[in-house]
C-alpha cells in the first residue's frame, strides 16, 4: 500500500509541478554573466577617467545594476512574483541612496578633518625635519 500511495504523489507532483522553479536557458545565464562583465570593466575603466566626484557615483550606479542583474537573473527573481523584484529594486536604490547622501555629507565636511600642520609647526618641520611624513595641504 505505501508503494501504491508513494506511486501516486510522484505521478501528482510530476503532472503539475516541475521538480525545480524555473529553468533558465544557458544563453540568458551567459549574456547576463557578459553584461556583469562589461560593467566590471566600465566601473574599472571609469577609476582612470577624471571626473572628480562623479566617479563614485557612476560607480555606485554601476554596482547597483549590475546587484539587480545577480537578484533578477542568478535568483530567478525576474520569474519570481513582480512584487518581490520590485521591493529587491526599491532596497537597492534605497541603499545606493544612502550612501550618496553620507558621501555628500562627508565631502561637504571634509574641510574639518585634515587640514595639515600649523604654519609655525610645518616651518620649524620645513627646517629641521624635511622628510617629515606630515605636511600641510
Amino acid at each position: 500500500m505505501s508503494s501504491h500511495a508513494s506511486s501516486s504523489s510522484h505521478a501528482a507532483h510530476a503532472e503539475g509541478h516541475p521538480l525545480v522553479g524555473h529553468l533558465v536557458p544557458v544563453s540568458t545565464l551567459l549574456l547576463t554573466g557578459l553584461a556583469l562583465v562589461v560593467l566590471t570593466v566600465i566601473t574599472v575603466a571609469t577609476h582612470y577617467v577624471d571626473l572628480g566626484e562623479a566617479n563614485i557615483y557612476i560607480a555606485l550606479v554601476i554596482a547597483g545594476i549590475k546587484a539587480s542583474l545577480v537578484c533578477a537573473f542568478f535568483m530567478h527573481l525576474r520569474w519570481d512574483r513582480p512584487f518581490n523584484l520590485l521591493v529587491l529594486v526599491a532596497a537597492i536604490l534605497f541603499v545606493v541612496l544612502m550612501m550618496s547622501f553620507s558621501m555628500m555629507d562627508v565631502d561637504a565636511n571634509s574641510f574639518a578633518f585634515d587640514q595639515g600642520n600649523p604654519k609655525a609647526v610645518q616651518t620649524y618641520l620645513d627646517q629641521n625635519a624635511k622628510f617629515a611624513p606630515i605636511t600641510s595641504k
